[in-house]
C-alpha cells in the first residue's frame, strides 16, 4: 500500500497493491500492518456502507466530540468526494481536498479526525464504504453547509438531492471547530 499526499496535510489517497489477471483483480482494502508501515496507523471501530442514487449529496458531516477518522472507498459506481479542514489552528483551516473515487479504480481516501467529509454520487448508483476510528454519536454530529461560498468547492452537480440536515448545514463562519 502506498499513501499519496494531497494538498492538505494528513489527508491522503491510499493506493492499494492490486493483483490483476484475466479473471479480474484482488486487493487488501485494509491491513493494519501494511497501512501502519505506509504511515497510517489507525484503530477502526465501525464500518459503514451506504447506497445512493445519482445526484445524492451526503455531507459535509463531522463530530465535534468523538471525532472520526475515515478510510473511505467506492465499491459500486463513482462519487465526487470532499474533505474540509476544520482544525481551528491549522494553516489549512477551511480549505478542502476533492477527488473522484470510483469502483473502477480501487483507491481509497484517508480523512483524519478534524475534517468534515461528504460526497455526491456521479453514477446511476453508488455504494460507499467507510471505516471509522470512533463510533457515531448523533448528539455530536454537525453538518457544514455543502455549498457555502467560503469553502469554494466546485461540486459537479448543480442541484443535488439532500437530506434536510444537509440542506440546513452551518456556514463555515458559524461552524463548530476542532480545537487542534
Amino acid at each position: 500500500m502506498r499513501l499519496i499526499p494531497t494538498a492538505l496535510p494528513d489527508v491522503a489517497i491510499v493506493e492499494p497493491r492490486v493483483f490483476r489477471d484475466a479473471r479480474g483483480w484482488f486487493f487488501e482494502s485494509w491491513n493494519r500492518r501494511t497501512l501502519a508501515a505506509a504511515g497510517l496507523d489507525a484503530d477502526f471501530v465501525q464500518d459503514n456502507h451506504s447506497r445512493s442514487i445519482r445526484g445524492v449529496l451526503r455531507g459535509l458531516h463531522y463530530q465535534v466530540q468523538h471525532a472520526q477518522g475515515k478510510l473511505v472507498r467506492v465499491v459500486v459506481g463513482e462519487v465526487f468526494d470532499v474533505a474540509v479542514d476544520l482544525r481551528e489552528r491549522s494553516p489549512t483551516f477551511g480549505r478542502h481536498v476533492a477527488l473522484r473515487l470510483s469502483a473502477d479504480e480501487p483507491r481509497m481516501l484517508w480523512v483524519p479526525p478534524g475534517f468534515a467529509h461528504g460526497f455526491v454520487v456521479l453514477s446511476d448508483v453508488a455504494e460507499f464504504l467507510y471505516k471509522t476510528t470512533d463510533y457515531w454519536h448523533p448528539e455530536h454530529e454537525r453538518t457544514l453547509l455543502w455549498n457555502d461560498p467560503a469553502l469554494g468547492i466546485d461540486w459537479p452537480v448543480a442541484d443535488p438531492l439532500l437530506a434536510p440536515k444537509d440542506a440546513a448545514g452551518t456556514p463555515l463562519a458559524d461552524a463548530a471547530r476542532y480545537p487542534a
